[in-house]
């Protein structure tokens, strides 16, 4: 496709010169047109070192929190909630797949919001509004109410990761948004460790009128608010307005995300870049992966009880939990350097985590019930597959170029997580307990189909980048945009390529990271 067929204002198609509306190129286009001068990498390093400052910090507290909030579930099943609320095996089921039918019935209103309203103060609302639906699980008496607060639960976070993958292509280059990933996907694994030890101390909480789960879920709940307000008052929409910046530093951090050539936000629907996301094969090959790397994720819910079931204590059980946010940690850390060290492969860095997971599958099933230190080292093992999921995320934002094809693919990907995460705990029938031997035999099955899909994507992509490689170079046309001067003129300014919100496959100069 032509750079020509998807402009307005479009001047005259025979001169060397396109003139562009403002409102179909990147926002960042205002900030960088005209700009002649290269940013000096120590700027550009310093400059990296003030974002990190102030987003960071709020991006790992969200995903922290987040991770505390999934599993208040699973650890309030060791703490009471199924007797109190007298919750069937079916029931308790029911509650981890509703949770991700919410955040699927707003998936797409969530993403399209994100492209149309500013990012920080609609991430802040949700999370505000997942808060209050966390505390009112304290209330609940019965199925019916905890189906209706887990509904809402999964509502609120749909804006989470999606706003995440947004903000960090709008701030940071495709390199460092693998590693900004990785990092907030650790706390995680530190929210693990946090919540084994919550739930140590809310046991031990004896109060008559309050059981120690609803204790847990008003804890989080408190946090949780704490991290709304913040997000309201501190994290920023786009660089082009951040606070913490000075009106030149915008400009710099709009122009050292140049190499990315996905600009940094346009907040009008183009319907041709939504046609080109559904029509992309990429979207759909990264989307079952997520898929099917979801349906396991239901063993975050069940893992507790399945190690009780070893024969652990309660008070076993939920220390023995925070080992797994330590094997999260490390392994996600890992990959992730891998994958930044050698550029390139985060196809072949993801397929090799998924060879510890078949082991621990292994280990679960077919050791003997009586060996509860083996049985234990197989559910860790179980779990190393972290870093290529993260993996994935992060590549998939790195090789789509677009806002609004951006947003719907994104909307796409984490709908097929949703519809995962949804199936998943049906495998969870009481006719299969002890050993589960079905639902673990899925998680098999899945975790041999994902590592396949990773290096189909990266065959495709290479190809594709193949391709382009043989193409002959046309330089010859330049891009314009309006600015109206301090004296009222309209004067047209230069802008580069990269900002003129171009997807990956109108713009041929781009090339897909693999």
């Amino acid at each position: 496709m032509s750079s020509e067929s998807f402009s307005v204002g479009l001047k005259d198609k025979k001169r060397a010169g396109v003139t562009l509306s403002a409102k179909e190129v990147d926002a960042g286009a205002q900030l960088v047109a005209g700009l002649t001068s290269t940013l000096d990498l120590d700027e550009a390093m310093r400059l990296r070192r003030k974002i990190d400052r102030h987003i960071m910090p709020l991006m790992c507290a969200l995903h922290l929190i987040q991770a505390m909030d999934k599993t208040t579930l699973g650890s309030a099943a060791i703490l009471g909630i199924q007797e109190a609320t007298h919750l069937t095996s079916n029931q308790y089921n029911w509650l981890g797949t509703v949770f991700y039918l919410g955040y699927l019935l707003l998936e797409c209103p969530q993403n399209l919001a994100l492209q149309r309203f500013p990012v920080g103060k609609l991430m802040s609302i949700n999370i505000f509004m997942w808060a209050i639906a966390l505390a009112c699980h304290a209330a609940c008496k019965n199925f019916t109410g905890l189906l209706v607060v887990r509904l809402l639960l999964g509502a609120c976070e749909g804006s989470v990761t999606a706003g995440f993958l947004i903000v960090s292509s709008m701030f940071y280059t495709r390199t460092e948004q693998v590693l900004r990933l990785g990092y907030c996907v650790l706390m995680s694994g530190t929210a693990q460790i946090i919540s084994g030890f919550v739930n140590f101390g809310v046991v031990h909480i004896t109060t008559p009128w309050f059981e120690p789960w609803q204790w847990l879920m008003i804890i989080t709940s408190l946090l949780t608010l704490i991290l709304a307000t913040s997000f309201w008052f501190l994290f920023p929409d786009s660089p082009t307005n951040a606070w913490f910046l000075s009106p030149d530093e915008r400009t710099k951090a709009v122009q050292r995300i140049k190499e990315n050539q996905t600009g940094v936000e346009n907040k009008h629907f183009k319907i041709k870049q939504m046609i080109e996301a559904l029509t992309d094969p990429k979207t759909w090959l990264f989307t079952l992966f997520l898929a099917l790397g979801s349906i396991p994720g239901s063993l975050a819910n069940q893992q507790a009880l399945i190690v009780a079931s070893f024969g652990f204590t309660i008070l076993q059980t939920t220390l023995l939990s925070s080992v797994t946010g330590v094997i999260e940690i490390l392994t996600v850390f890992t990959g992730i350097r891998l994958a930044v060290r050698r550029p390139n492969s985060r196809a072949y860095v993801g397929a090799v985590y998924f060879v510890p997971t078949w082991l621990g599958i292994l280990l679960v099933n077919l050791l003997p019930w009586s060996n509860k230190a083996g049985l234990l080292v197989g559910m860790y093992l179980s779990i190393f597959i972290a870093p290529a999921f993260v993996l994935a995320v992060s590549w998939v934002n790195n090789v789509t170029a677009g806002h609004t094809k951006k947003v719907v693919t994104n909307a796409i990907l984490l709908s097929g997580a949703c519809i995962g995460n949804a199936a998943g705990p049906f495998m969870w029938k009481s006719q299969y307990k002890p050993r589960y031997h079905v639902p673990w035999a899925v998680i098999g099955a899945c975790y041999v189909l994902c590592p396949i899909l990773l290096l189909v994507i990266r065959a495709v992509l290479a190809r594709e980048n193949r391709i382009r490689n043989a193409e002959s170079i046309d330089d010859r046309e330049e891009y314009f945009i309006e600015r109206i001067t301090e004296d009222g003129k309209h004067v047209e300014v230069k802008v580069d390529k990269e900002f003129l919100d171009m997807t990956d496959r109108q713009n041929r100069d781009y090339r897909y990271v693999l």
